[in-house]
C-alpha cells in the first residue's frame, strides 16, 4: 500500500517478497524473493537500498545487527524496534517514562504467577514476550498452571484484566529530524482478537483524554527514538486510559487515513523514513469507518466487489491480492461521511457483503 505514494512522490520502491505473487510483489516491480531471517540474503537486498524499513516487527536481532554494522540506514533503528518486539522491553521502558500501563510482572515459575494474581486477582491476561500478533501468543489465565506450557519455554508476561470503556489507537509519525504528527485518535472495534473496524475519530471521546493520549504517543515516539509511524494501541478505562501495545509500522488502525485524512498513514509513513517534510494528519472529511474485510464464503471476490462498487460508488475497496482463507485479512473498505451511523452502516454491508453475510 506503499507503492501508490511512492509513486507520487517519485520514490523507488524494492521490496524482500517472501513469495512472488506475495501482495506487495504484485505492484512494486523490484520484489526479488529472499528469506528475511537470513542475514546475508537482506544484506545483499539492502546493498542496493537507501533507506530500509519494515512491514512487521518480526526481524530476527542478527539480521538487524548485520544491517547496522553494514551502515544500512533502518527506520525505525533496531533499539527503537526492540520495543515492539519484546512486550517485556516494552511494559520496563513505558513503567520507567511514568506512561499508563497496566498492572504486569515478568514471571518465570508458576509460584510467581500465583502471587502476582493473587495481588491483582484472577483472572489476568497472559502474553509471550516476544512473536505473539492478533490475538495470537495472548490468553485469559484463571490460574497458574494455565500458562505452565509457556513457563517452561521461558518467563512470561502477566498483566491484570483490565476493565476498560472501549479500545483506542494513536498513530504517530516521527522523521529522523525530530518532527512528527499525529492523527487523529480512533477507536478501534476488536472480535476474536482482530480488528474488525475502526471509527475516526472516536466518537464521543473527551477532548481531554483525546489530548492526553495524543500526548502520550508523542512522547513515546520522541523517548523510544521512533522513526516512522508508531501505533499506540490504548484501553480508556473509567479514569482514563492505559498502553496495551505498540506497533512501529503502518497498522491497521490507521487504514482509514488513506481515504479519510488529508495524508494518509502509508505516504507519511515514506515521508518519515527519508526525513521529508511531513504531511498534515487532519481529517478530510468529518468521519471515516473502515470495515476489515476477512476471507469468507467466496473464493474470488471479483463479482462481489464489482457489487459493493456499484451499489455505493462512494465506498473506497482496498483488496490486497491475497489467497482468501477463513478469518484472513483480504482487504478493507473505507466510507467517508458527516454521518458515523452513515458510514457505519455502508461500511458494515460492504465487508458483510464481501464476506458472504450478506446477500443483498
Amino acid at each position: 500500500m506503499c507503492a501508490g505514494p511512492a509513486a507520487e512522490l517519485g520514490v523507488t520502491l524494492s521490496v524482500l517478497a517472501e513469495e512472488g505473487d506475495g501482495s506487495a510483489a504484485q505492484v512494486v516491480r523490484s520484489a526479488p524473493v529472499g528469506d528475511y531471517t537470513d542475514p546475508a540474503t537482506v544484506l545483499d537486498f539492502a546493498r542496493h537500498c537507501d533507506v530500509v524499513t519494515f512491514d512487521h516487527e518480526h526481524v530476527p536481532a542478527p539480521v538487524l545487527s548485520a544491517l547496522a554494522q553494514a551502515g544500512v540506514p533502518l527506520h525505525p533503528s533496531p533499539e527503537a524496534l526492540v520495543f515492539a518486539q519484546d512486550k517485556l522491553a516494552m511494559r520496563t521502558r513505558l513503567t520507567a517514562l511514568g506512561i499508563p500501563c497496566p498492572r504486569w510482572a515478568a514471571v518465570a515459575t508458576a509460584a510467581e504467577a500465583a502471587a502476582f494474581g493473587d495481588s491483582v486477582g484472577w483472572p489476568v491476561i497472559a502474553k509471550v514476550p516476544t512473536g505473539g500478533y492478533d490475538g495470537k501468543g495472548v490468553l485469559v489465565a484463571s490460574a497458574p498452571e494455565e500458562v505452565a506450557e509457556w513457563l517452561a519455554r521461558g518467563p512470561v508476561l502477566l498483566e491484570e484484566l483490565v476493565a476498560f470503556r472501549r479500545e483506542l489507537a494513536v498513530l504517530i509519525a516521527r522523521s529522523p529530524s525530530g518532527q512528527a504528527a499525529a492523527w487523529p485518535v480512533v477507536e478501534t472495534v476488536q472480535e476474536n482478537g482482530i480488528c474488525v473496524e475502526v471509527h475516526a475519530p472516536a466518537k464521543d471521546l473527551s477532548p481531554d483524554l483525546a489530548a492526553d493520549a495524543t500526548a502520550a504517543g508523542l512522547r513515546i515516539a520522541g523517548e523510544l527514538g521512533v522513526t516512522g509511524v508508531l501505533a499506540v494501541e490504548i484501553f480508556e478505562t473509567a479514569d482514563g486510559f492505559v498502553v496495551n501495545e505498540l506497533a512501529m509500522r503502518p497498522h491497521n488502525s490507521g487504514h482509514w487515513s488513506m481515504d479519510g485524512a488529508i495524508t494518509g498513514q502509508f505516504e507519511q509513513h515514506l515521508r518519515a523514513v527519508l526525513d521529508l517534510p511531513l504531511g498534515d494528519p487532519r481529517p478530510r472529511c468529518g468521519v471515516t469507518v473502515m470495515a476489515n474485510v476477512l476471507g469468507g464464503q467466496y473464493d474470488s471476490l471479483y463479482p462481489a466487489y464489482k457489487h459493493v462498487m456499484a451499489r455505493d460508488p462512494g465506498l473506497r475497496v482496498h483488496m490486497y491480492g491475497k489467497g482468501v482463507r477463513p478469518g484472513r485479512k483480504i482487504g478493507h473498505v473505507n466510507v467517508v461521511s458527516e454521518s458515523y451511523a452513515d458510514a457505519h452502516e455502508r461500511a458494515r454491508h460492504a465487508a458483510d457483503y464481501l464476506q458472504g453475510v450478506v446477500t443483498e
